[in-house]
This record gives structure tokens, sequence and C-alpha cells, in this order.
């Protein structure tokens, strides 16, 4: 089994190869750990939501944008 640190050295070397050094470092910038909590921010802004209140805004958004692509 290989370590992490292989791991890493493998993927970075195949990023390299594929991207060059610069499209590599570019493609690694894409990615951040953030910051904060994403699951006390996730059950602050879901926990009121139901499946029906999600289904019901869905159907609104449809009925919205139904319009839209007659055109």
């Amino acid at each position: 089994m290989m370590s992490p640190f292989e791991i890493n050295r493998i993927g970075y070397e195949a990023l390299a190869k594929a991207l060059g050094f610069d499209g590599m470092i570019r493609f690694l910038r894409q990615f951040d750990t953030g910051s904060g909590d994403y699951t006390q921010t996730r059950h602050q802004l879901l926990d009121d939501f139901t499946v029906d209140d999600i289904f019901n805004q869905i159907e609104q958004r449809r009925s919205q944008n139904s319009g839209l692509s007659d055109s």
C-alpha cells in the first residue's frame, strides 16, 4: 500500500506530465480547504426544510421558468 506521501508525489508527477508545471499549479489553486464548520452551517440553513418544502420550491421554479424555453 502506498503512503500518503507516495500518492501525492505520483499525483503531482501525473498532473505535471499531463498539464505542464503551470497547468498543474493552476489546477491545484482551484482547491481550498475552506474554513468554518460545514456541518453546523448546513444544519443552520437546512434543518427547517422538509422534503415537501423542497419539492414545492422545485415546482414553483419549474412553473416560473416554463415560459422561458418556449421562445
